[in-house]
């Protein structure tokens, strides 16, 4: 049975842990060469050597996603050991938390740059090599923050939601030359920051009775969709936001509290 992703060259950022790594490790044994990509280069070897283990082919690299000669330097590795760049998946992600009032400068400039500016900066220096073969795919992770406002998560929310249009904007500057440029909306994703942030049983509960499916998502339930956007089995989709949460986002209000009706009317 054929690898969806066989021969192709891939970037993946914030690959050492949650939905980069898994990611990263779904795209390897998809068929890809990958490039583990994360600022935290120790715990991306380990996942370079899961990989290797596997039969994959992988390498590190240490990433700043806010700075473009680090970007750049990114891109390049992957080109000269790979050949090629095929796929980028804009995956590394930062979050502060707070009201306009809370929140200061400096944390409003470093979510900006490490979750928008960094998918500007990937797409500025992998476009010209995917044109060269004509075709690529990029694939950013952002949120169902995105499509919402958050309560005190003003920059989250605002960056993710500058994520999903620039995709669009990418994919309508691109999808001539063959690049397709597509984000992903995640609900809420068993990841280490996330258990962090839930650790206390009545918030997780709160969390995963507001998914419709009643319970959180898996990092490797992204990782199908982003190696699925990634594939030729995603060839006619760009400009998507796709939403990947559970059913977060698909309930009114209403849905989310008890059901008024009296049981015996219940089907």
């Amino acid at each position: 049975m054929s690898k969806l992703l066989e021969g192709k060259a891939a970037v993946v950022t914030g690959a050492a842990s949650g939905i980069g790594a898994a990611s990263a490790i779904r795209f390897a044994a998809e068929g890809a060469s990958v490039v583990v990509a994360d600022i935290r280069p120790a715990k991306a070897e380990a996942i370079v050597a899961d990989i290797v283990r596997g039969g994959g082919r992988a390498a590190v690299c240490e990433v700043d996603v806010q700075n473009p000669e680090s970007v750049e330097r990114m891109i390049a590795l992957c080109v000269r050991l790979f050949g090629g760049i095929d796929v980028l998946y804009n995956n590394a992600g930062t979050l502060r938390q707070g009201t306009a009032v809370e929140l200061s400068v400096k944390d409003w400039d470093l979510v900006m740059a490490v979750n928008v500016r960094s998918v500007f900066l990937g797409a500025k220096y992998a476009i010209p090599h995917m044109r060269e073969r004509g075709r690529g795919s990029i694939i950013s992770t952002a949120s169902v923050s995105g499509l919402q406002g958050d309560a005190g998560s003003v920059v989250y929310s605002a960056s993710k939601a500058a994520v999903i249009n620039l995709t669009r904007a990418l994919s309508t500057d691109h999808a001539a030359e063959g690049i397709r440029v597509n984000a992903i909306c995640p609900g809420t994703i068993e990841t280490p920051p996330v258990a962090r942030a839930l650790a206390d049983e009545h918030v997780r509960s709160a969390y995963v009775q507001a998914h419709t499916m009643q319970r959180l998502g898996r990092p490797e339930e992204i990782a199908s969709v982003a190696v699925w956007l990634a594939s030729d089995e995603a060839s006619f989709v760009t400009g998507e936001a796709i939403v990947v949460d559970g059913g977060f986002t698909s309930q009114s209000p209403v849905g989310r509290l008890p059901d008024p009706r009296p049981t015996h009317l219940r089907s």
